[in-house]
């Protein structure tokens, strides 16, 4: 990093960042230390408990992680923005959860990939700091390299991190995405934010793989966002029934956490829902050639799990949806697919229908 080219006052350079960042599209930005010391010591018990299963790159880079000077050398200082992505409303995602012939997709990856919309603004952010004080030191991520997002949006005051390990804000719920502005400019920080899930537990009680484990502990291994996102192989049987619909993530932890009583709909035509995502058959789904499905789902998250792995999700779902004929010869079309992996999950798709039979 190279150092800024003036002096400044930070704290007046603090509420022009606010302001720049709202005209953004921001809905907050608070600025943290980088001291990340206990989150280190928990994140090294959670890798220890080898809660990450398959996800590897959160112990490959070691300390980078936790100590952001060592991924940017130079940086004293981190800004946090979230932006919401709230697309409808609740009671009608909830309701989804585990219908019969309808797929769920995690209502983040509804509309356009996240990391596209929030890095753009805060590279403009960035610029803007520029245009004001002159060049300086920086670094935008947006969930693209080790970094400890939540812990540093929770210092910067953005919220807490409730017990399902998501960020939570009492005025904002939880529906909203982070990103950060790694910089050598000496910020005024904003005070951290203190737990108000209480005695809470309605995370705990409604994940359908038991994933939370207790307050506060998440393993991975058995969460169904890492099943279908970054899981690579075969789902193991035991969380296959409680899957049910989900075929891309799971929003079950929000969905009945009451904080998001508070959840605002987001105003970014970008993440809108594309291609009826948030209100479509499975079968219709499962019937997408690969052509298709890379052309739906180009510039969406979707996108990074790839065509076999949509189809092992979907055949899953396919096994937990009402048995009709309609799923049934959806299944026996892709019985002798191409992929080991999608003939496996067929197979124990289409058992399922034959035990109910």
């Amino acid at each position: 990093m190279s150092g800024t080219t003036q002096a400044v006052d930070q704290a007046d350079l603090v509420k022009r960042i606010r302001s720049w960042g709202s005209e953004l599209g921001f809905q907050q930005i608070g600025i943290s230390d980088i001291d990340l010391r206990t989150a280190e010591s928990r994140l090294g018990d959670w890798l220890r408990l080898r809660y990450h299963g398959e996800m590897v790159y959160m112990e490959r880079h070691g300390t980078r992680r936790t100590r952001p000077e060592l991924l940017v050398p130079g940086t004293v200082s981190v800004v946090t923005a979230r932006m919401d992505y709230w697309p409808d409303d609740a009671g009608e995602s909830a309701a989804l959860l585990d219908h019969p012939s309808k797929a769920y997709v995690s209502r983040y990856a509804l509309g356009r990939d996240y990391h596209k919309v929030l890095r753009s603004r805060l590279q403009a952010l960035a610029n803007r700091i520029e245009r004001e004080i002159g060049p300086h030191g920086h670094r935008v991520f947006v969930d693209s390299a080790p970094v400890l997002e939540k812990p540093l949006a929770e210092k910067a005051g953005l919220g807490w991190i409730g017990k399902h390990t998501n960020l939570i804000n009492r005025d904002a719920g939880s529906w909203f995405f982070l990103g950060e502005l790694y910089t050598d400019i000496p910020l005024p920080a904003d005070s951290a934010e203190e737990s108000h899930c209480g005695s809470c537990r309605a995370c705990l009680d409604v994940c359908p793989t038991r994933a939370i484990v207790g307050p506060y502990q998440l393993d991975a291994r058995r969460c169904i966002s890492y099943l279908t996102i970054e899981l690579h192989g075969s789902i193991p049987e035991e969380f296959r029934k409680p899957m049910g619909n989900r075929i891309y993530g799971c929003d079950d932890c929000q969905l009945f956490c009451p904080w998001n009583k508070f959840a605002q709909a987001t105003a970014e035509a970008d993440f809108r829902p594309r291609h009826g995502l948030d209100d479509v058959q499975l079968t219709e789904l499962f019937s997408w050639s690969e052509e298709i499905w890379m052309k739906n789902t180009e510039g969406s998250a979707i996108r990074r799990i790839g065509y076999e792995r949509w189809l092992r999700n979907i055949a899953v779902a396919l096994g937990n949806a009402e048995s009709s004929a309609e799923v049934i010869n959806a299944l026996q079309e892709k019985r002798n697919h191409g992929s080991e992996i999608v003939r496996e999950h067929v197979q124990w798709a289409l058992s399922q229908h034959e035990l109910a039979a």
